[in-house]
């Protein structure tokens, strides 16, 4: 009996065939996401069986139950985070997990670049009038000599900063998980002492928990600018909105958010920019993703057979 690999992402391998071609060549079958969006819990339980030996793994939540089901050995994670992961129940049952950080890095922090670009000088706003033939000249400010306070200095973050360098801006580090050895080139210091001073604030960190609630915004100054390409729940969404009604904060970009697909009241600001969850979404990115998955469960799953034959 064929060894079978059920692949999450919808969009897995549309730009490059090569992470399928490959599962393949390896002697595996592959099942495919056959709804074309994040399986649901009670889709992956009724998919699972025990030919299925791999999850090549998207947004999907592997919590226990799922992971008790059939005869899983490896989950490779496309992409960093591995929050919708049980890893202690993984571990318990023997199930090997994987993820692809690196591969992120560069697509998440070049976009971030382009977002605060785009806030300061208004591009939407004037984009969406030309659109529609209205010839709206609009003032912003330029990057050079901000201060920039960066909240987590892992890879993503630490890509931002020198990505930033260029730029003529002041760099500051709030992360409290940092060996202060680590900082070169950058200040360290501490979310109160950072946000009064901050022209703009961009999120890099991991974790769940809520880092700027209505204590946080309110010791942003006024004109601030806020990216979030990290978690959504990093942000209260309504001391945001209470931050824009009294014009404190200047604009802001999010990339990601506590519900998604988002439909909430931030729709409605032309200040705020919105991206449907794009950081790592470019065909460079996804392909180097998506094979480095693919390398990871194959890898492991060699590893294994050749374990049990000796």
């Amino acid at each position: 009996m064929v060894s079978r690999i059920l692949i999450g992402p919808s969009s897995f391998a549309e730009l490059d065939k090569m992470p399928l071609m490959r599962l393949k060549m390896a002697g595996y079958e592959t099942v495919l996401n056959p709804y074309r969006r994040k399986l649901k819990k009670e889709e992956l339980l009724d998919i699972l069986d025990t030919d299925i030996v791999g999850i090549i793994a998207g947004l999907e939540s592997l919590d226990r139950e799922v992971l008790k089901k059939g005869n899983i050995k490896v989950i490779s994670r496309v992409g960093a985070g591995l929050s919708n992961v049980d890893l202690e129940a993984a571990c318990e049952f023997g199930v090997k997990v994987f993820n692809t950080p690196d591969a992120t890095t560069n697509a998440v922090a070049e976009l971030a670049i382009g977002a605060m670009l785009s806030l300061l000088r208004m591009i939407p706003q004037m984009s969406q009038a030309l659109h529609l033939r209205q010839w709206k000249k609009q003032i912003g400010v330029q990057l050079e000599g901000k201060t920039v306070v960066i909240i987590g200095f892992g890879r993503i973050g630490r890509r931002v900063a020198h990505l930033l360098d260029p730029f003529g801006v002041r760099i500051l580090v709030v992360d409290p998980f940092l060996d202060e050895n680590d900082l070169i080139a950058y200040q360290k210091t501490t979310l109160p002492e950072a946000l009064p001073v901050a022209d703009i604030v961009t999120i890099h960190s991991s974790g769940e928990d809520c880092l700027l609630g209505e204590e946080e915004f309110l010791l942003m100054k006024k004109g601030a600018y806020l990216l979030n390409v990290a978690r959504g729940n990093l942000i209260s969404e309504s001391a945001l909105i209470k931050s824009l009604e009294k014009g404190t904060l200047a604009g802001a970009w999010l990339d990601t958010f506590a519900e998604e697909p988002y439909e909430g009241p931030l729709c409605d600001w032309d200040n705020v920019i919105l991206t449907p969850h794009v950081g790592s979404y470019t065909a460079d990115c996804r392909s180097r993703m998506e094979n480095e998955a693919v390398d990871n469960l194959l890898n492991y799953l060699e590893k294994v057979r050749s374990e049990n034959e000796n």
